[in-house]
């Protein structure tokens, strides 16, 4: 049976998401609250699919926002930009959607999904083509595995829409960008349509549950207090997020931060408290790529690397970084469908222009 998400469970689904998207994904507050008019205004129940009750010939149409994270803070959706995409998709393929699903785990990329399954009436799977969040449209495990992303519809908070088809994945992620800089930075996607039986393949399970329960960790850890980076690692162990552990904590003392290409690039750098303090470098390109202390690499992608406030361990986005703030990073393990030979070929350290080897945490 569909399991459901209430609304008073939306504030840990959008901090777990937030964890999960590893630096990237969106702003959490703004899909929350987007998930939550929805529920208002619909009366619909907020429903998920496991990727086991998916019929093998269902259509899912994966539904997202596409740019720099940092643009949604001053450009705000208004709520219906990837349901038009969806439906426009659904328009040149001739056949309606069974089910959307997120293509990434991530702040605002998680609720993108939620949203328009409430305002079309359609069920939402609980999967995505990450499991965390990165910054290209050819990052996803449809990807990696043989789904084709086109056609796809790029949409904007205006109604402009423009229909994509490429002869591959790479070709489609370069023009989306494009259109996506010309409609402001940031723009909503319906792309990777399937049928059941392969987003069964291809697909990270589970992932919505999963941050509702580092969501849910968080607070509960919070409310009892007790230590929330524990309670944090507690809810992990046994899943396909484990092992996870704290690497740093200190103080930000820089942050470089541009948007370029159709991306949030830069650099923050993190100071330990005391005498003879060491520095903890990390670049992120959306998301957190590479952490590294004294020039040594200490955590690098596919695994997530999480800068947290260092009291209440609430996930600090790669807009949201500010001088001053006392952080905490961890580095956390992803699902094995992440780590094979053929995705650390497309998300790997050296895909990303890192001279180093992938090391799986122990």
């Amino acid at each position: 049976m569909p399991w459901r998400v209430e609304i008073e469970d939306l504030p840990d689904v959008a901090r777990g998401a937030a964890f999960l998207g590893s630096g990237g994904g969106g702003n959490p507050y703004i899909g929350r609250l987007m998930v939550e008019r929805a529920i208002r205004e619909t009366g619909r129940p907020l429903e998920l699919l496991t990727l086991d009750e998916l019929p093998d010939d269902a259509l899912v149409i994966p539904t997202a926002m596409m740019g720099a994270p940092t643009c949604i803070v001053e450009k705000l959706p208004e709520g219906m930009e990837a349901a038009r995409s969806l439906q426009r998709l659904e328009e040149h393929l001739g056949r309606k959607a069974t089910a959307t699903m997120p293509i990434e785990a991530g702040g605002v990329n998680s609720m993108i999904p939620l949203v328009v399954g409430l305002r079309l009436g359609l069920p939402i799977v609980d999967a995505d083509g990450m499991g965390r969040a990165f910054p290209e449209l050819f990052h996803e495990t449809f990807h990696i595995y043989g789904v084709s992303g086109t056609p796809m519809v790029v949409s904007n908070d205006h109604g402009d829409a423009t229909l994509v088809e490429t002869r591959d994945n790479i070709m489609m992620e370069w023009l989306a960008r494009g259109i996506t800089i010309r409609m402001g930075g940031v723009a909503y996607i319906a792309e990777y349509a399937m049928d059941g039986a392969t987003a069964k393949r291809v697909s990270v399970d589970g992932t919505i549950g999963m941050a509702l329960r580092i969501g849910r960790a968080i607070r509960e850890a919070r409310e009892q207090h007790r230590d929330p980076f524990a309670g944090l690692i507690d809810a992990l162990e046994g899943t396909t997020y484990a092992p996870a552990e704290v690497i740093f904590s200190g103080k930000i003392v820089e942050v470089y931060r541009r948007t370029e290409e159709g991306f949030a690039k830069g650099t923050v750098v993190i100071r330990e408290l005391g005498d003879a303090p060491n520095e903890m470098v990390i670049d992120f390109q959306n998301e957190n790529l590479i952490a590294m202390v004294g020039g040594e690499v200490v955590a690098v992608v596919p695994n997530l690397i999480n800068i947290l406030d260092a009291e209440t361990a609430e996930p600090i986005t790669t807009e949201e970084l500010r001088y001053g703030q006392r952080v905490t990073v961890m580095v956390v393990s992803v699902p094995p469908i992440m780590r094979t030979p053929e995705a650390l070929a497309v998300w790997g350290p050296r895909p990303f222009g890192f001279d180093v080897d992938f090391v799986e945490l122990a």
